[in-house]
């Protein structure tokens, strides 16, 4: 990125003299504890060159939700006149007062202005700079830190800026985020393989498998065993054909190695769906994601395959675009493709962070050498990720930098659903968290999955036809091999759209939990949403039908559904729905799911949450009548 003349004498104009940055330092973040089994090695060398990006302060966050509501909320005059991209970027942008003090301290502590770039939007200052020079600036130690994997990443357990510019900056990268990274070609093969990762280490996603083989072809007698479309249309009575699908889009995210083989799809539409036999979907290559076949299996392909199959199957004819992210010696996260459909999301809120984000272009060997993917395309209306990560894996700064992206994709007209986990009220691979919030393999306390528990995004629980039980019967929480994720954030407060729900849940059904446990205060956001069913789906994977479990297999229906009711609307002449979530808490659509009562989430040697009327914290307002979902969001501006 070539510094603008423009950008070199804005930098230089507030090099003026400000504070030492050697008084008044005042610690910024600081990393409680390191991540589980990794084990502190050695110090960083002094000559290492770190990519050091400082996010700035964004102005006006304060009106995210505000915003957000007056085109979401069903009873607003102005429900679906979503924003345009210039008005979002001109409504949150940084203060120059923010850039200068932070570019005066950079420049006043022996930075030389030319090494400084400023982005685009102005929200992110970044330069290369060893880590000699780094420790000296912010008062940080930088350590490097293995795995038995033989994985190694980088960070320091805390970084101090000078008071004068602290509320200046949400936060620097890297520091005490993980995951860092040392490249090591070692490394690199183990990335390259699979075995040990971005995807894996950072990321929980995926659905599962409960090993058995499927050698007949089902139908809605056997509903209860294996799930297929017809299971579907029927328990949530969808019965729409798309005809607008030139104006309608529906995105599924997967991060690469996850990918999708052509024979699967072919295998699974030529039982269930002839008529799409040869349909693909349309690559979105997001920082050199690529569909690879190279490796393959379950653990490869499952997702993709699931996501694709179903999600083509419920919107046949629709278009659908594979939002495939990050290369497969880098792997992606969840801002890379927040840059593809918005390119002020790489520089606005301040860029990616190289600790839990792929960064681009990618300096390891076999990596992508393009330039990073910022807005290469139109945010899809409809965005399904079958995804998710710890929320105490993250830090708060990290979390609702994120979140507020989400909340921008909503006033945009973008609908964004996160599954909500599999492991009920534990984090991923059943880890719960300690007193402090720190994820410990001796935790009792709930773990909630992010970005789930952001509030600006629909996360999706999982039911099961229950043993026994037919189409017409009750679902309900999914507890075979997944135990449906849901509980209650210990980051973000309690949503005014969902301020009812909850409370009404926690006064009339209060849990057999203290504040030991979970957030019990009543003034958090809590999750999911809703829920669709994740129980035995069959899915053909690696030239076999299997039976496939999670909340992986709802988010693409819930998002399926939704992609129709956009292009019932769009074929009115009425825009897409955006952020669903304040009207399906409203009472108008009230009528609009099926409650699940059973089932709970079990976890953290606890039973979990418990299924009951009205909206609970495993399968949150319950699953859709999708009939009824349709007709109101017609009736809808």
């Amino acid at each position: 990125m070539r510094l603008s003349l423009t950008c070199m004498v804005a930098l230089a104009a507030v090099a003026a003299a400000v504070p030492s940055r050697r008084s008044n330092m005042i610690m910024h973040e600081k990393r409680a504890a390191d991540p589980i089994d990794w084990v502190m090695s050695r110090k960083l060398e002094a000559e290492a060159v770190l990519p050091m990006r400082f996010g700035l302060t964004q102005n006006n966050l304060h009106k995210i939700e505000e915003m957000l509501m007056s085109v979401s909320h069903p009873a607003s005059p102005s429900y679906g006149k979503h924003f345009s991209p210039e008005d979002v970027v001109e409504t949150f942008k940084p203060s120059a007062e923010t850039i200068g003090a932070v570019t005066g301290w950079l420049v006043e502590s022996g930075i030389a202005k030319e090494r400084l770039r400023l982005s685009a939007s102005k929200g992110w200052i970044e330069v290369n700079a060893t880590t000699a020079e780094v420790e000296d600036l912010i008062a940080a130690e930088y350590y490097v830190y293995t795995h038995p994997s033989g994985a190694q990443q980088i960070g320091c357990h805390s970084y101090s800026v000078p008071e004068h510019v602290r509320e200046h900056i949400d936060l620097i990268q890297p520091t005490v985020h993980f995951l860092h990274r040392v490249p090591r070609r070692d490394e690199i093969q183990k990335r390259s393989l699979g075995k040990f990762g971005k995807l894996e280490a950072d990321i929980h996603g995926g659905p599962k498998t409960n090993g058995k083989k499927v050698t007949i072809t089902p139908s809605l007698e056997h509903c209860d065993e294996m799930i297929t479309l017809d299971c579907l249309r029927a328990l949530y009575s969808i019965d729409y054909t798309p005809q607008a699908t030139d104006r309608n889009t529906f995105g599924i995210l997967e991060l690469t190695p996850q990918a999708f083989l052509q024979s699967d799809l072919d295998m699974f539409f030529g039982n269930f769906s002839p008529s799409q036999v040869g349909t693909s979907p349309i690559l979105v290559s997001i920082d050199g994601g690529v569909a690879q076949t190279t490796d393959q299996g379950f653990d490869f392909n499952g997702e993709s395959d699931l996501d694709l199959e179903y999600a083509f199957g419920l919107t046949n004819p629709q278009p659908i675009l594979l939002l495939q992210a990050g290369d497969l010696v880098e792997g992606a996260s969840f801002n890379n493709w927040l840059d593809a459909v918005d390119g002020s999301f790489c520089t606005f809120e301040g860029g990616d962070d190289p600790t839990q984000d792929g960064i681009y272009p990618d300096p390891l060997p076999g990596g992508f050498k393009g330039p990073e993917s910022c807005g290469i395309i139109k945010p899809p209306f409809v965005v399904s990720a079958s995804y998710g990560s710890d929320e105490g894996g993250t830090t708060r700064a990290y979390a609702a930098r994120q979140c507020a992206e989400y909340g921008k994709l909503g006033m945009l007209g973008t609908t964004v659903l996160y599954s909500s986990g599999d492991n009920g009220v534990a984090g991923n691979g059943g880890v719960c968290l300690n007193a402090q919030g720190q994820p410990s393999r001796r935790g009792t306390r709930f773990s909630p999955d992010f970005p789930a528990t952001c509030p600006f995004v629909t996360a999706v629980g999982a039911t099961q036809v229950n043993p026994g039980s037919t189409v017409n019967d009750p679902e309900g929480a999914c507890e075979q091999v997944i135990f449906s994720g849901g509980g209650f954030s210990n980051f973000f407060s309690l949503p005014d759209y969902q301020a009812t729900a909850v409370t009404s849940f926690l006064t009339n059904h209060p849990p057999p939990f203290t504040s030991a446990q979970f957030n019990n205060s009543g003034a958090v956001r809590a999750f999911p949403d809703i829920s669709a069913n994740g129980a035995n789906y069959v899915v053909a994977v690696a030239g076999e039908f299997v039976l496939v479990f999670g909340t992986s297999c709802s988010a693409p229906v819930v998002g399926s559904m939704i992609t129709l009711i956009n292009d019932a609307r769009l074929a009115a002449g009425k825009g897409p729905v955006g952020f669903i979530n304040p009207a399906l808490y409203s009472d108008a659509f009230a009528d609009s799911f099926h409650d699940i009562t059973t089932g709970g989430n079990q976890g953290c040697g606890t039973p979990g949450f418990t299924s009951t009327e009205g909206w609970d914290p495993v399968t949150g307002l319950g699953t859709p009548n999708f009939t009824t979902l349709l007709s109101h969001f017609l009736e809808l501006p």
